[in-house]
């Protein structure tokens, strides 16, 4: 069996500091703000484009995924985000760290329009460069007919 690289076998036993979970709350905290003011342009700022989105379909009980540019995910997150203040989210956010520089993140959500609350779980793949986090992967069921790959 070949050697696994030390960088691979060493990601194994990576543990997050204090600092590293807060980073990573610090930037939910940001991108959270931008989607509360309908702010697509600055929670794109945020992403690390093609971004992948990963859902499924009831209706067809396939998987599936696909890439966003940065124009399709300000498109489409205009037409889910609406107005500012017209939906409310809160969250509870379970970061797991793959490395110091990947981070997959579970979100337990309760979204509020007019009224009426929903709750969602999904996940976001972040990953850190020179120094800062950006949204990459993003996976909740239920998108699958929308996806186009």
């Amino acid at each position: 069996m070949t050697e696994l690289p030390e960088a691979v076998v060493a990601s194994g036993a990576f543990e997050p500091t204090a600092e590293d979970i807060a980073g990573v709350e610090a930037w939910f905290a940001e991108y959270d703000g931008h989607a509360a003011n309908a702010d697509v342009e600055r929670m794109a700022d945020m992403a690390m484009f093609p971004l992948n989105i990963v859902s499924d379909s009831a209706e067809t009980g396939n998987g599936g995924a696909a890439q966003q540019t940065r124009r399709q995910f300000v498109e489409s997150m205009s037409q889910v985000m609406g107005e500012p203040g017209e939906v409310k989210m809160e969250s509870r956010r379970t970061p797991i760290f793959l490395t110091k520089q990947l981070v997959l993140v579970i979100s337990d959500a309760t979204f509020t329009v007019e009224g009426h609350s929903q709750q969602v779980r999904y996940a976001d793949l972040l990953v850190k460069r020179e120094g800062k986090w950006y949204f990459q992967t993003m996976v909740q069921g239920g998108w699958g007919d929308q996806l186009s790959g």
